[in-house]
């Protein structure tokens, strides 16, 4: 099994972190990556994920939530095509740093028989693709932050 993980840290709390990332349908409001994710945070649901790679790039996938654990951590797994050919588990998993921010670790784990060619094709597009995406996240939180202090 190969694997690829992204951290950030993320000036809000983890149930802040948490609203904006589970809020599928505002994905393409601020998501650079997953440009549109249709469907229910429920694990056993099936997700419409429309993904965008950094060398613009789109592709839709189905994959399955698997964990739903509030403010903690949001995993789904998918598949190219068939299991085995090229599958992968993408997970979110929130940190409380226990002084009103968050570090957060984004990745995935892949497995089955073209991934290692397919990464070697893809990874870097894809890292940069998580990276963005964290920096998006980031930008969107804080930035919510920053409108509920200034309006206070």
């Amino acid at each position: 099994m190969k694997s690829m993980e992204t951290k950030i840290r993320i000036e809000a709390s983890p149930e802040n972190v948490w609203s904006v990332l589970i809020d599928l349908e505002k994905h393409q409001e601020w998501n650079p990556f997953l440009i549109s994710i249709k469907g229910e945070a429920k694990v056993g649901s099936i997700l419409t994920n429309k993904m965008q790679s950094t060398e613009k790039k789109t592709m839709e996938f189905k994959p399955e939530v698997l964990v739903v654990d509030e403010n903690r951590e949001f995993r789904w797994a998918g598949k190219l095509f068939v299991k085995g050919l090229f599958d992968g588990e993408h997970y979110f998993i929130l940190h409380d740093n226990g002084d009103g921010s968050t570090n957060l670790e984004h990745g995935e784990k892949f497995s089955g028989l073209l991934s290692g060619t397919l990464l070697k094709m893809i990874g870097a597009d894809t890292l940069n693709s998580f990276e963005n995406m964290n920096r998006a996240l980031k930008q969107r939180v804080e930035s919510m932050g920053e409108e509920v202090r200034n309006a206070g």
